[in-house]
């Protein structure tokens, strides 16, 4: 039986909160950045475009990226 892939932004948008509480002060404001950008990552909070298949109509909701160099989403397609 396989597990359903976890992958960094959510364990950031389920644990970060709790974590930046306890590490206030000692985190970078840049470090708070990625986070905040990995979180947002693929989601409604960037905003994103509709997708229509020309041969069935299929639409497809497509979030935009982050494209924040540390984003493992972001990163993945760029090295391929």
């Amino acid at each position: 039986m396989s597990r359903p892939a976890v992958e960094v932004a959510d364990i950031f948008r389920h644990r970060g909160p709790a974590w930046r509480a306890s590490h206030a002060g000692h985190v970078s404001l840049g470090q708070l950045k990625v986070m905040s950008a990995i979180e947002r990552c693929r989601t409604a909070a960037l905003g994103g475009h509709v997708e229509r298949c020309e041969d069935c109509s299929h639409l497809r909701i497509c979030y935009n990226s982050c494209r924040n160099r540390h984003c493992p989403k972001c990163q993945a397609a760029a090295a391929r």
